[in-house]
């Protein structure tokens, strides 16, 4: 079996569901439904990304998301918007596109300062709360973020909640090789499903109204 590639969101789907992930990355037969909540995410972060990047004015829909980006472009340093990262098994860095690329990772917005030997990690968010914030994501790009910045020994990293006005703030230091334990023990179990070819159904909060694979005995609309 080749090398599993996988990235945050991947992994994740297979966490809650293995079957879901089968059927979604997989066997490919269902697919997720675009979603109005999923295209306006998608407006915001090129809105944002072009800003910051471009300094392309903010249209005025979303006029809302000024201020947080005004403060973001103050920080010292260089901004990579939409920065693409791969790691290898060896998790060594390596293009997003290379044959033996391992993990992918989008960072919404990276600000380096490796004079300073810093940096900050931002992921913009659309939902209307910050109450279920999950910072697992920033930790894994800032993972990947040391091994590309070899420079960088400190991570600022946040989840900005654009709609909601939160900034959910998290740190990472580059000596924390501990930090990967969790995410193998994760990837293996991924990698075992791929050999086993056994992706077995696990019944939570989304199978009656939100799952996509309505052939599964657990989906609210399975017939």
């Amino acid at each position: 079996m080749s090398t599993i590639k996988w990235s945050y969101s991947s992994l994740a789907l297979f966490k809650q569901c293995p079957k879901k992930y089968f059927h979604l990355r997989v066997a490919k037969d269902f697919k997720e439904p675009e979603t109005e909540a999923l295209t306006y995410g998608t407006q915001v972060h090129e809105a944002a990304e072009k800003f910051i990047r471009d300094g392309e004015p903010i249209p005025p829909k979303f006029a809302f998301i000024q201020e947080s980006l005004d403060m973001l472009n103050k920080l010292d340093g260089a901004k990579l918007c939409e920065y693409k990262m791969g790691l290898t098994k060896n998790l060594e860095p390596c293009d997003f596109f290379s044959e033996d690329v391992w993990w992918r990772g989008i960072a919404d917005l990276i600000v380096l300062n490796e004079e300073k030997e810093v940096a900050f990690v931002v992921d913009y968010k659309t939902g209307k709360s910050s109450r279920f914030a999950d910072t697992k994501q920033l930790e894994i790009l800032s993972l990947a973020l040391f091994k590309h910045f070899p420079k960088v020994k400190r991570v600022k990293a946040g989840l900005l909640f654009v709609v909601a006005k939160d900034f959910v703030k998290t740190e990472y230091q580059q000596d924390n090789e501990k930090a990967w334990v969790s995410w193998l023990e994760d990837t293996n179990r991924l990698e075992e499903a791929y050999k086993s070819e056994v992706w077995n159904a696990k019944p939570n909060f989304s199978c009656k109204n939100y799952c996509a694979v309505v052939s599964c005995v657990h989906n609210g609309r399975h017939h």
